[in-house]
């Protein structure tokens, strides 16, 4: 299953993700997403958790949590409709994985 975080502070990196996550479950991938131009966090990512039993559990513990002073949304990704646009704005496709 795949997961859309947002709201996530700006010292947030992959690697951080990962490991609020593994607390739930086995994660397959975590990736922070970046600003082109400037390197910088844009504030939210995705997690990809292989089972949906755990990925479900971790989005209902961390939905709404404190992650380093910030309240984190956290929801399951969902695909782009035809229009390009993604029904949470979580930019995830099945055609490109982040």
């Amino acid at each position: 299953m795949n997961i859309y975080v947002s709201n996530l502070g700006s010292d947030i990196q992959d690697d951080d993700l990962k490991k609020l996550f593994t607390a739930f479950g086995e994660v397959s991938s975590s990736k922070i997403i970046n600003d082109r131009e400037t390197g910088r966090s844009r504030g939210f990512g995705f997690v990809e958790m292989p089972d949906d039993h755990s990925a479900k559990n971790a989005i209902e513990q961390l939905n709404g949590a404190s992650v380093k002073g910030k309240t984190v949304s956290v929801v399951e990704a969902r695909p782009k409709d035809d229009s390009g646009r993604s029904e949470n704005r979580s930019g995830f496709s099945k055609n490109n994985k982040w």
